[in-house]
């Protein structure tokens, strides 16, 4: 489905990437689009480039109507299948 969906930054990597979480999935993804980011920031995750930072507050509100609706699982369900981690991990 392809949409930006709010990931968690849990780690900083040379070369402009990072780490993020979603639903319990860790990917690797480029931070160049972005002025600056931390550990512990939001962004709006598409096709592995964060393209904005967001607040926590507007992070889970998203998620909550992202799942409401039924669309958080399929995106996190593409997610581990592009990390190779097809059926979830922790």
């Amino acid at each position: 489905m392809c949409l930006a969906i709010p990931a968690l930054v849990t780690e900083l990597h040379d070369g402009a990437m990072a780490s993020v979480s979603v639903g319990g999935i860790a990917k690797q993804i480029s931070v160049a689009l972005l002025d600056a980011v931390a550990v512990g920031d939001y962004v709006l995750l598409h096709v592995g480039y964060a393209l904005h930072r967001v607040s926590e507050e507007e992070a889970r509100r998203t998620l909550a109507m992202m799942a409401e609706a039924g669309l958080l699982q399929a995106e996190v369900a593409e997610m581990a299948q592009t990390t190779g981690l097809a059926g979830g991990a922790s």
